[in-house]
């Protein structure tokens, strides 16, 4: 099925279309605008369940809680708004989100007796959280214009509201934002008004820091027109679209800035405000951002320490428990499968000693119901290496019996129990029985064979070696023999090491018997004797040489370097393409055209005629073009007035031009004005030459020659006559109103 809204449905069509694109994909934004323009236009008990599967899927697009909030507010359920305010507000710091939360409180808790104290409240709960936010400036202003419309009784009252009004301007004035020059203006104004004296001092004491934040603000600007903070958070596309990069790096160059310390403040908690504010802002949008999310955790580990230095205690605990709060933020919301940061958080919670906490973490994603892991092997691993470090390898055992029932878990879990055995119990029978209790299960997998011969190979044991060399290479064991060639190159390489010339060409001699049965050498047999004398990265040809032999060393795989230097797709290297290897290597260091300038090909569905030279393509818009684009309002906005354009078409074909031209005389109170043919035109000119006059004149006045009219005098009679014309003029147009519906 397409993913595409189709445009020539209605509107019904249209819904059930949006639905059915959203079974298959969720985060399809143009089938939920459909749906969110559907139930908008419904009562709220209507489209209820709709809104909560809205936010259950964006969970931190403000926009979304907005819709859903103004729905309940519309509907009057004022109890479940404050619920839904409850379950966003502190989560989702949208700064159109928290305006929304100050109208509400401003328009429903009016007439209560307390309403002052709730207001005051709200909004120093709204700057505490948004207020260094870059388009805070209504917030700021709101509030002082409350509290400078409170009725303050006696003389300590009003030093109170004073007190309260300049402390909020004094803390506006310091924060980078838009509009912050008028906060500015109205402070200066309203210490003039209370004492002129000591208005002039204050004001030179905070015009420093308003300067510096004057200053930060042009930077701050600059830094967030790129960004688009009301987008809701999707899963990425890969590859990466071109605006999905460029919004994640202007984010993080926005962060960057943030941690920079533009203010130049000397205080390190504003700074850190600043940064996870930034932070905040940034994974609302962003949030399948794995590294996002570790960054923001790890800045806060870091302010801890630099507290816990200062000997600060409340400070450390109060940035550790943040980070906890946003790692439990993360896997509740969009990183419940992220291993990454579940790893992260564990060892985050192991470290401040929090072990229950930390293995609760680890069970979370080992839970199938929870994190719903496809192959939980890795999340094994680290939490056997987990329970070694705290319970000791008792723990561990335990658990890798667990994970050995678990039928999602694969070979490596094997491994990573005997190499724990070997490692830190000192028992090598226990790393044997593992590792033979997984050749059971594994005896055709070849990274398991390899992982198992290494560690024979290490143990000085050249007897066992051999038995598990001769145990899966025998025709016993059913393993393909395309996949042997590793194998042998691993039993080739340790004969070398440990054996005699005689078991080594032994070796060689079965191996060379493999490559015949696959058809790969063809002659080429002396390719095997440079895997004999190798060593590391030493080979006995030079690289021209090994060129010619085409030999092509692979140190990046386990797999024999002459296998995967033989075969490419199927086939064998042969001297075409060599030759074609030697013209590719000559072509890498031509100079090549800058494509970078050339036009990106975007093919659509439903192309303009002429849009393009190629069928599907579009030209790109400039980039202030698209800016604009974006941040106007969708067309279904638009509800009118629509031309009808068949009735304009059929109006204007029925309009008779007349084939000869004749001069229009435009009289006002039975005086020639106007007359516009050319003999008039040639008479205005001949009279402004003559000084007759203006070209505009009702009628053409003698010059005075006394000096006594001034300019003004003049200028009022052709203002009063270009009145009387106009008027004259629309009057005749109203006789042929506009075409529309």
């Amino acid at each position: 099925m397409s993913i595409y809204m189709r445009e020539d449905l209605t509107r019904n069509e249209k819904i059930q279309q949006a639905r059915r694109i959203l079974n298959e994909n969720k985060h399809s934004l143009d089938a939920w605008a459909i749906l969110i323009q559907d139930a908008q236009d419904k009562k709220i008990a209507e489209s209820r369940d709709f809104y909560e599967s809205l936010i259950t899927q964006f969970p931190t697009c403000g926009k979304f809680w907005k819709s859903y909030i103004e729905s309940e507010i519309k509907g009057r359920n004022y109890e479940k708004v404050e619920k839904l305010f409850q379950r966003c507000l502190i989560k989702v710091l949208n700064i159109d989100l928290w305006k929304c939360y100050l109208n509400y409180v401003r328009d429903t808790k009016g007439k209560l007796p307390s309403f002052r104290e709730k207001m005051a409240q709200a909004y120093d709960f709204a700057l505490e959280k948004v207020g260094m936010d870059v388009y805070s400036y209504t917030i700021w202003n709101d509030y002082v214009i409350f509290l400078k419309s409170v009725e303050a009784v006696g003389s300590f009252a009003e030093n109170q509201k004073i007190t309260a009004v300049r402390k909020v301007y004094q803390k506006g004035i310091m924060t980078p934002m838009t509009s912050v020059e008028l906060l500015w203006k109205d402070y200066c104004t309203y210490e003039m008004s209370i004492n002129p004296t000591l208005a002039k001092k204050i004001i030179d004491e905070r015009s420093r820091d308003f300067l510096n934040a004057k200053r930060v603000t042009k930077e701050f600007e600059t830094l967030v027109r790129t960004i688009d903070r009301n987008i809701p958070c999707v899963l990425p596309t890969s590859p990466q679209s071109v605006d999905e990069i460029k919004q994640l790096a202007a984010w993080k160059k926005l962060i960057a800035w943030e941690r920079s310390n533009p203010l130049k403040s000397e205080d390190p908690l504003l700074v850190t405000r600043r940064v996870v504010l930034a932070y905040e802002q940034c994974l609302l949008c962003l949030g399948y951002q794995a590294d996002l999310w570790y960054e923001a955790c790890a800045y806060l580990e870091q302010v801890s320490r630099l507290y816990s230095d200062r000997g600060d205690a409340h400070l450390t605990k109060r940035f550790l428990d943040e980070a906890a709060t946003l790692y439990e933020r993360a896997l509740q919301t969009y990183m419940r499968s992220n291993m990454l940061i579940h790893f992260a958080y564990a060892d985050f919670e192991e470290q401040r000693l929090n072990v229950d906490k930390a293995r609760a973490i680890y069970n979370r994603l080992l839970d199938v119901n929870e994190a719903n892991l496809k192959d939980p092997t890795l999340a094994y691993i680290q939490a056997m290496r987990f329970e070694r470090r705290t319970d000791g390898i008792k723990a561990a055992r335990t658990l890798f019996k667990r994970a050995r029932e678990d039928t999602r878990t694969n070979h490596q879990i094997y491994v990573a129990a005997a190499l724990m055995e070997y490692y830190c119990s000192k028992d090598n029978n226990i790393a044997f029985n593992i590792f033979n209790l997984g050749l059971k299960k594994y005896s055709q997998n070849v990274d398991y064979i390899l992982a198992y011969i290494d560690y024979m190979t290490h143990l000085n044991e050249d007897h066992n070696a051999r038995v598990l060399f001769e145990r899966v290479l025998s025709p016993d064991n059913p393993i393909s023999k395309p996949l042997q060639p590793a194998i042998w190159h691993e039993f080739l390489k340790f004969e070398s090491q440990v054996g005699d010339l005689q078991s080594i060409k032994k070796v060689e001699k079965r191996r060379l018997a493999l490559y015949s049965d696959l058809h790969e050498l063809e002659g080429r047999e002396t390719l095997l004797l440079v895997d004999r004398y190798k060593f590391l990265n030493l080979l006995p040809c030079s690289n021209e040489e090994l060129k010619l032999l085409g030999y092509k060393e692979s140190s990046q795989t386990n797999l024999s370097s002459t296998t995967s230097s033989l075969i490419s797709n199927g086939s064998t290297i042969n001297g075409t393409a060599l030759l074609e290897q030697a013209a590719r290597d000559r072509r890498a260091v031509l100079p090549r055209p800058d494509i970078k300038h050339m036009m990106p090909f975007r093919p659509t569905r439903n192309p303009l005629p002429g849009s393009h030279p190629t069928a599907g393509g579009v030209f790109p818009l400039p980039d202030t073009a698209l800016y604009l684009v974006k941040v106007l309002p969708p067309a279904r906005n638009f509800e009118g007035p629509f031309v009808i354009i068949d009735e304009l078409m059929e109006r204007v074909s029925r309009i008779v031009i007349p084939d000869s031209f004749e001069p229009i005389r435009i009289g006002i109170q039975g005086e020639l004005l106007r007359e516009l043919d050319g003999s008039n035109s040639m008479n205005n000119s001949q009279g402004r030459k003559a000084g007759l006059g203006d070209s505009d004149d009702e009628e053409q006045q003698p010059q005075s020659t006394s000096g006594e009219r001034s300019t003004m005098d003049i200028y009022r009679q052709r203002q009063q006559k270009r009145v009387k014309l106009t008027t004259t003029t629309s009057s005749t147009d109203q006789a042929t109103p506009p075409v529309l519906t």
